[in-house]
């Protein structure tokens, strides 16, 4: 059950990244701000979920390494939308928390899909 709340939450806080981005982009910034602030609350249902997730590999497995980096991508994920919402909403490069996040999202669809249990493997 936690896979579909951590999936869905990564669904919605990424439409609400989008959101908030084109927000920003228009120039409302307090719809924006409030969609950012919804945003922030779903990061809270991924930290829990995400971290329930990870806690049924200290059970000695194999695979807890994986598991851990996994999570790690994942925090980065959400530090590198923060900086990209920051920087636009500042009117600043967003470069380096596109990059950031990019990465991360990367390493953690690989290794949430396609290495660790529950996803397409």
């Amino acid at each position: 059950m936690n896979t579909h709340l951590h999936v869905t939450a990564l669904a919605l806080a990424f439409i609400l990244f989008i959101v908030a981005l084109v927000l920003h982009k228009q120039g409302k910034e307090k719809a924006a701000k409030i969609v950012q602030m919804i945003l922030r609350l779903d990061y809270l249902l991924i930290l829990y979920s995400g971290g329930d997730l990870i806690m049924n590999y200290f059970n000695g497995s194999p695979m807890l390494a994986e598991a851990i980096v996994k999570g790690i991508a994942g925090i980065g994920v959400i530090a590198g939308m923060e900086m990209t919402l920051g920087k636009i909403k500042d009117g600043d490069s967003a470069k380096v928390g596109w990059s950031v996040l990019i990465v991360a999202f990367i390493i953690t669809i690989a290794l949430g899909f396609f290495r660790l249990p529950g996803g397409f493997n």
